[in-house]
């Protein structure tokens, strides 16, 4: 019972570590941009296919099941308030999760296993401020990016399948989009992609961070960081959406 505390606890000291040397020079900055083009230009492809064949399957679904209720107009704002509060910040953060996730902790676990991050230290050099807030920072920015490609590319799946293929009104279905999406939705969006982008990496890195045994703990190592993740973005999805709306919390 106390293991899942004692990883909170070790999360909450290295975000503080990553806060603390963040605001210290010196700045490195090709190591930021290099991790922010690892984090999402190299995430856009798996985010982009994601998000077009959920948006494809919501509309397909929505109008299959809004149709025996006469209501299959209002496909387009379902669609749209769906993606923009939920679908998007999620499935967006569960894609960097399994695809640069995964990655941040083979590499830094390979690292600390072969002595390499105890070489950075030899050298004065602090592996959390050159390691790990790199890819923090990568993660707070570049995640809220991708989640906005997510869901443009998923909207576009759901107009494709709900106008070209299933005879919805492309007015209809894109009037009514407008109408229930607001910058509100947008916001809370993005609020959550944040927060997911910053707890992807960390629980990333943290586990390479401390990774022992060899390559094979450097495999359970890679095997937590996906489980976490995962657990951490569902529980803070509805933790981020309670505080926001002021309910569901107790």
């Amino acid at each position: 019972m106390t293991a899942p505390l004692a990883e909170i606890g070790a999360l909450a000291r290295m975000l503080g570590q990553v806060v603390f040397w963040g605001l210290r020079p010196p700045y490195r900055g090709r190591i930021f941009i290099h991790c922010m083009e690892y984090v999402g230009v190299q995430s856009i492809f798996i985010v982009g296919i994601t998000g077009f064949f959920v948006g494809a399957v919501l509309g397909l679904q929505l109008v299959n099941g809004f149709r025996d209720l006469g209501v299959e107009s209002q496909t387009g704002s379902v669609v749209g308030f769906a993606l923009s509060r939920e679908i998007g910040p999620v499935f967006t953060a569960l894609m960097v999760s399994s695809r640069a996730g995964s990655a941040m902790t083979t590499e830094l676990g390979s690292m600390r296993v072969t002595n390499q991050i105890d070489a950075l230290i030899t050298m004065a050099v602090n592996p959390v401020q050159y390691l790990v807030v790199p890819r923090v920072v990568a993660g707070l920015l570049m995640v809220p990016i991708l989640t906005i490609f997510f869901d443009v590319i998923g909207m576009s799946g759901a107009w494709l399948v709900c106008t070209k293929l299933l005879g919805l009104d492309s007015g209809v279905f894109l009037d009514r989009m407008r109408w229930i999406v607001d910058w509100k939705d947008v916001q809370l969006g993005l609020t959550k992609s944040a927060v997911f982008g910053v707890t992807v990496c960390l629980i990333a890195c943290r586990q390479g961070f401390y990774a022992s045994g060899g390559a094979a703990g450097v495999g359970q190592a890679t095997n937590r960081s996906v489980v976490h993740n995962a657990i951490a973005i569902l529980v803070l999805d509805y933790l981020v959406t309670g505080i926001v709306l002021g309910e569901g919390l107790g």
